[in-house]
């Protein structure tokens, strides 16, 4: 590991197929006439696997990174037997990004956004001074909260203060990372209005989201673990949707694998779901639009507040942009499911009893909508189903554990004052 060169790669402008050179930390292609994607392009074009002691970066072939650090974990497949059985699938196979040591998934956030923190920071220059801002409903900022900590990586999270009782970890986090969070009653998207006025200041730069390239190759890294642990490419595809970024990044997972040649040719049908009340990406799909519907302000807040699933309330989503979601859906015939929350509590009870861990209430989102598909007549029982279940086994590794939990350094009104902003921020990174 210590011999690692940074991998081989260039970008690609997914509208005009223009090839470029990866300048650094590139988001866009500064060429594009329209919004769009940006997708890696890499010098191998078969995947060299390499072994569990690489943790995430066994994919390492496929990840635009200049360094590996310490610490990851990949997402583990296996076959099941007891939910299989239950919903009479011949071929279901779990993709588990968590804690669950009996099939040595080891992600000690219990999360898949380890997938995402340890391979933007990875693609991080050693010598930038800047800090890292990311806007989190959650989870993601738990991941990048601990690897940036771990790594001493400056970072700035902004999460809405209804949700940081999700940042909790086994010991205190180093004072590199910092929390700012909305207030009460605010949601995802004032995260990220509160982030984009830090990213005001030459101080901080953005993670990037669905743009930044390494979050969605990192996320693709379920989709190799399924395809390398099975043989071949799975038909079908299941997965809960905040964003719709980890299905972009399936489908692109889905297109190298079929460019390496020995997983076969299949498409994936991305089958994924959100949590009833909040369904943009599901209303915008069932009207057959590109574009996003108009969603009020205050309904999405209050529809964001009334769903189990917290991390699935993106208002923001990259769905209509060129690579995005819709054009993900639409080339692998997919379609948008939706969920209640009680649907996904009790897929979620079925899972721990057939399987033997918790899992979180996006995934038991995606169980519910599988459960479903398979009622409905809508998944061939004999095909390759690939459940991607994207957190699970908390009450595992917290059971017995004394946490420590993430405070904000500061609690912003939903629609503040930039120049305060400036000013808390300057403080905190004096």
């Amino acid at each position: 590991m210590e011999n690692f060169r940074p991998t081989r790669y260039t970008l690609t402008n997914v509208a005009s197929g223009r090839e470029f050179e990866d300048e650094g930390w590139m988001l866009e292609d500064p060429q594009a006439e329209g919004p769009t994607l940006v997708r890696t392009r890499y010098a191998a074009r078969q995947l060299n696997l390499r072994g569990e002691e690489y943790g995430i970066y066994r994919f390492c072939d496929w990840l635009p990174i200049r360094r590996m650090l310490c610490g990851s974990h990949a997402p583990v497949t296996y076959k099941s037997v007891g939910l299989a059985e239950r919903l009479g699938l011949k071929n279901l196979y779990i993709t588990f990004s968590g804690y669950f040591p009996k099939i040595g998934a080891g992600m000690t956030t219990c999360s898949f956004k380890e997938t995402e923190a340890y391979n933007v920071c990875a693609r991080r220059a050693e010598d930038e001074q800047r800090v890292l801002v990311v806007a989190s409903a959650g989870n993601t900022a738990r991941a990048f909260a601990k690897v940036c900590s771990d790594n001493r990586i400056p970072l700035l999270l902004s999460v809405p203060e209804d949700n940081i009782k999700a940042l909790w970890f086994e010991a205190p986090l180093d004072p590199c990372v910092k929390l700012i969070a909305p207030q009460s009653g605010g949601d995802y998207f004032d995260a990220i209005h509160l982030s984009d006025m830090a990213l005001r200041s030459p101080r901080f730069y953005a993670e990037g989201g669905a743009k930044n390239v390494a979050r969605r190759d990192g996320m693709a890294t379920t989709v190799l673990s399924a395809a390398t642990t099975i043989g071949e490419i799975p038909d079908y595809y299941f997965q809960a949707v905040g964003s719709g970024t980890g299905a972009i990044a399936a489908w692109e997972a889905n297109q190298r694998l079929i460019e390496d040649g020995r997983f076969g040719n299949k498409v994936m049908k991305l089958m994924v779901s959100q949590n009833v009340p909040f369904v943009p990406m599901y209303d915008a799909w069932r009207a057959g639009s590109r574009e996003m519907l108009p969603y009020d302000a205050d309904r999405a807040r209050a529809d964001a507040e009334a769903i189990d699933a917290k991390v699935l309330s993106n208002r923001k989503p990259p769905y209509g942009i060129c690579g995005g979601l819709y054009d993900a859906l639409r080339a692998t015939d997919g379609d948008i499911l939706v969920a209640t929350n009680e649907e996904a509590r009790e897929a979620r009870k079925l899972f721990e009893e057939l399987e033997g861990v918790d899992i979180y209430s996006a995934a038991g989102v995606a169980l519910a909508t599988l459960i479903q598909a398979v009622e409905a007549g809508r998944v061939d029982r004999d095909k390759i189903v690939m459940l991607n279940v994207t957190g699970g086994g908390e009450e595992c590794f917290q059971r017995g554990k004394e946490l420590w939990y993430l405070k904000p350094h500061r609690v912003f009104p939903l629609d503040p004052d930039p120049a305060s902003v400036a000013a808390v921020l300057d403080e905190l990174f004096a």
